[in-house]
């Protein structure tokens, strides 16, 4: 299997509260309160450690409450290359009602200097070399702008690394430029980021064309309930996921880069990695928390996964 370092710059405890409906203004009872260690390159990370990777883990973490990332990293078998920074690392609010819909209060994430920023650099710059992928996932903490960014994935770029990046806002916006192998945003970040309604399939084709003229191998657009669309540089291919009972939706977009990553470091053929990846996709719809807790759950689930061609 492969060596993969995931990045995680604004890395959060995630407390996701079940309840069966939000009545805002009012008293409510939740059903259940689950606590994780999350962000965006740490879910990836979750979901392909169970595919079988070595995961290396870094991007800044508050020195105040390291201890439930730390117990994750041990319990996962996770290569820790975090910085500490001072302060807490943010809590993020899930509020998951029992009809699928979550509502997310996320707070505002640490504050990093410019030292470490450096630090983490001069990290990557070591680590990255010995892995076979880098994913780069989730939003910019306070004190890091979008110029900075660029830098970072321009430096992993020149390692000669592949870079998977999936963020959004001004991150994706300006990172587009740095041309990564793979990206992984949902059809309105994608849109905001370009500029252009994406709404209608032939124009997400031709927004995909635009940017894998641009340099950009891989261009991957989750588009909820209604599946997924790979743009690859041999297919064009949309998958409709099979229909679950949604408990959350939180980490579904990260299953599924995972599973899409997992495929092409295989070098399973496009439809393979695509079917797998909407399954693992959809399974993690139906749970709290991150990773593949059934086998024999997804199998069923890839057989109901439905492909499509997509004209380019």
């Amino acid at each position: 299997m492969a060596r993969v370092l995931t990045v995680t710059l604004n890395p959060a405890l995630d407390l996701t509260v079940q309840l069966s409906a939000l009545r805002l203004g009012q008293v409510n009872r939740s059903e259940s309160l689950q606590v994780h260690a999350a962000g965006k390159g740490l879910n990836v990370a979750q979901v392909l450690a169970d595919l079988g990777h070595q995961l290396t883990v870094t991007g800044f973490l508050g020195e105040g409450n390291p201890q439930a990332f730390e117990q994750l990293f041990a319990a996962r078998g996770f290569a820790d290359e975090f910085v500490r920074v001072p302060g807490d690392t943010r809590s993020n609010i899930k509020l998951a009602e029992a009809d699928g819909q979550v509502t997310d209060i996320n707070g505002p994430g640490l504050t990093v200097s410019e030292a470490h920023c450096t630090e983490l650099l001069t990290r990557l710059q070591r680590l990255a070399p010995a892995h076979d992928l880098v994913v780069v996932a989730g939003s910019l903490p306070r004190g890091i702008d979008s110029q900075w960014f660029v830098e970072m994935l321009n430096t992993l770029k020149a390692l000669g690394m592949r870079v998977a990046l999936d963020t959004s806002g001004a991150a994706l916006r300006d990172g587009l430029a740095t041309r990564p192998w793979l990206i992984k945003p949902n059809e309105e970040e994608l849109g905001e980021a370009r500029g252009v309604d994406l709404s209608e399939s032939s124009a997400l084709a031709s927004e995909a064309r635009r940017l894998q003229a641009e340099g950009i191998e891989h261009v991957v657009v989750s588009q909820g309930a209604n599946g997924v669309s790979w743009f690859s540089p041999s297919a064009a291919l949309h998958a409709n996921p099979p229909k679950v009972q949604v408990v959350s939706t939180v980490g579904a977009g990260d299953s599924l880069l995972a599973g899409m990553l997992h495929g092409l470091l295989q070098g399973w053929p496009t439809e393979r990695t695509l079917t797998q990846a909407t399954a693992i996709a959809a399974q993690a719809v139906g749970q709290v928390g991150f990773g593949i807790t059934d086998t024999a759950e997804l199998a069923e689930l890839e057989a109901a996964v439905r492909l499509q061609s997509l004209s380019q």
